[in-house]
């Protein structure tokens, strides 16, 4: 008898949990790589979230808690909501998970069917169409080129929805290419769902406070209110508060859905740990001042790579609105060789080429959905950023 299930043979693992995998297993070798592959800010979590986080130790908040967040969360993610994006959730309608991807995943598994489609703008991040695979429904990948600035327009979501449509999923700002959707965009987006009532939105916001050049962030029930009670808006804490591995995230959304994900998180993982539970209310409820520092050194991070792959011959990297991404386009390097005489064939050639070259690693832009691309993340020193970029020029020097 097989022991696997037959729904995991079209699910992939990570692709950028693997190229830091194989990054990894090279430095353990005494090879010297610098990783882009991950998108984890270098920032230390804010002194006053881990004060909370010891308190709740020093004061015994280390049991059980509810299901999907304990109340005093729920609260404070409501009062985020409301304060910052003029959503109003009361807590039956907010759910707090082990990190956005669970969040998702469970949202997800309440509410496809065999055969439901989820509409899926490419680039996209690598987890959303193996979780719509893992929850048995099917993602449509639609893709949104550099010359329309990696966003789907509305045209574009009119051709994709069907009668089995149940979902569409908007990230912005986006992992990998950092594009932002604009208030008037998403306006226009909107006036095409409004079109489909059958039709629901996964609105992943998790890049919210990292944006640049005076960019404003939107997200979609805001700015079409008419579409409230159909969608859910994602986030967490990971990224803007640099907790990566406190794994809290969370939404809000219609109470039914919100009910259905507490059930399924019920018999997975229950609760989130209650000491990051505690910590992320500390960072949703205080100040956010260090944010403003943090975003002027990504930009910097964000100019100098840019500056440097502009003087790259075959490279094409558009500005991202926001995220710690670039997403150059390698297009004119495929037919290329290598000093050893490799010729380049696709992007996962080309991301083999600069680990094995110049040591640097990268995700090849066909795990987003986008082949002919490769993404960095800048969200790393900025000394290393710099030695990175110099040996990616050399690299590119080198081919033939």
């Amino acid at each position: 008898m097989k022991l696997l299930a037959t729904s995991l043979d079209a699910v992939k693992p990570s692709p950028t949990l693997e190229i830091a995998k194989q990054a990894a297993s090279l430095r353990r070798e005494g090879v010297d790589v610098i990783g882009l592959a991950q998108g984890e800010p270098d920032f230390p979590t804010p002194d006053h979230i881990g004060t909370a986080a010891k308190a709740a130790i020093e004061n015994g908040f280390t049991k059980y808690t509810d299901v999907d967040g304990m109340p005093e969360l729920k609260a404070a993610v409501a009062r985020k909501f409301k304060r910052e994006n003029g959503l109003v959730y009361e807590s039956s309608q907010v759910s707090v998970g082990t990190g956005g991807k669970q969040v998702i995943f469970n949202a997800l598994r309440a509410t496809l069917d065999p055969g439901d489609e989820v509409i899926i703008p490419a680039p996209y991040w690598v987890s959303y169409p193996d979780m719509v695979l893992l929850a048995g429904g099917k993602p449509v990948e639609v893709l949104c080129g550099s010359e329309q600035h990696f966003k789907l327009d509305a045209q574009q979501l009119r051709s994709a929805i069907t009668p089995r449509t149940k979902w569409l999923i908007l990230n912005s700002p986006s992992n990998p290419t950092g594009a932002g959707y604009s208030g008037e965009e998403l306006k226009s987006l909107s006036s095409v769902l409004m079109e489909h009532p059958h039709v629901h939105v996964l609105t992943d916001d998790m890049y919210e406070h990292l944006r640049y050049d005076g960019w404003k962030f939107h997200t979609i029930a805001a700015v079409e209110p008419a579409l409230y009670e159909r969608t859910l808006t994602v986030n967490g804490v990971s990224k803007a508060y640099a907790m990566t591995g406190w794994r809290i995230g969370y939404a809000g959304g219609p109470q039914a859905l919100i009910g259905a994900m507490a059930k399924i998180q019920s018999q997975s993982t229950s609760n989130p740990c209650s000491i990051a539970q505690y910590a992320a209310r500390a960072a949703l409820d205080g100040p956010i001042d260090f944010l403003a520092e943090r975003n002027d050194v990504f930009l910097q991070r964000r100019d100098m790579c840019l500056e440097t792959f502009d003087a790259i011959d075959g490279l094409d990297c558009r500005t991202p609105e926001g995220a710690f991404y670039l997403f150059p386009s390698c297009q004119a390097w495929l037919g290329r060789r290598t000093p050893d005489g490799v010729e380049l064939k696709d992007d996962m050639d080309v991301a083999r080429y600069l680990l094995d070259r110049a040591r640097v690693a990268v995700v090849p832009g066909s795990a987003f959905g986008a082949g002919g691309h490769f993404r960095i993340s800048f969200a790393t020193s900025t000394d290393r950023l710099q030695e990175a970029c110099m040996r990616m020029s050399r690299a590119a020097q080198q081919l033939i």
